[in-house]
């Protein structure tokens, strides 16, 4: 009886986890042009599974104020993005950003992936912010989050 149960167990882990492989996290196909044209103008266009739809959401609302910016977009624009990111966000609540708006580098995911970089890593001029994914992770754009792709000599020993 118990061995019967193990594969659905399993199904149950994975569904609840963050993404299954927490160093591969691509844009999903499918995502609209306006998706790298938009997001991707100012900054790295997140994987939409870095936050939970709720986030997502908020941030979507607030573009007038976008982390200090005015990333304001056409209404039809707004509602493409909003669609895609909350068809493709983290369903695990530890992928939930903190703060308003919400940041993914203040999730509990992200916070334990990085617990071991250095506050002054953080402010360090190649890296200039914990949302700079491509400035330690080398493949970040791809979607690539392994250890082994870290640019900075200083983290790749610790990982």
């Amino acid at each position: 009886m118990r061995a019967a149960l193990l594969p659905l167990f399993a199904a149950a882990v994975l569904a609840i986890s963050p993404p299954a492989r927490a160093d591969r996290l691509p844009v999903p196909a499918g995502a609209p042009p306006s998706f790298n044209a938009e997001c991707g103008s100012c900054h790295m266009a997140f994987p939409p599974a870095l936050l939970t739809a709720g986030d997502w959401s908020r941030v979507m609302a607030r573009l007038d104020k976008h982390y200090g910016d005015n990333a304001s977009l056409d209404g039809k624009t707004r509602r493409e993005l909003e669609d895609f990111l909350a068809r493709n966000a983290a369903a695990d609540p530890r992928m939930a950003g903190q703060g308003d708006p919400p940041r993914l580098t203040a999730s509990a995911w992200f916070q334990r992936k990085h617990r071991k970089v250095s506050e002054s890593l953080w402010r360090d001029a190649r890296v200039n912010s914990a949302s700079n994914c491509s400035a330690c992770h080398s493949r970040a754009e791809q979607g690539s989050y392994r250890g082994r792709e870290i640019s900075l000599p200083e983290l790749r020993e610790k990982h």
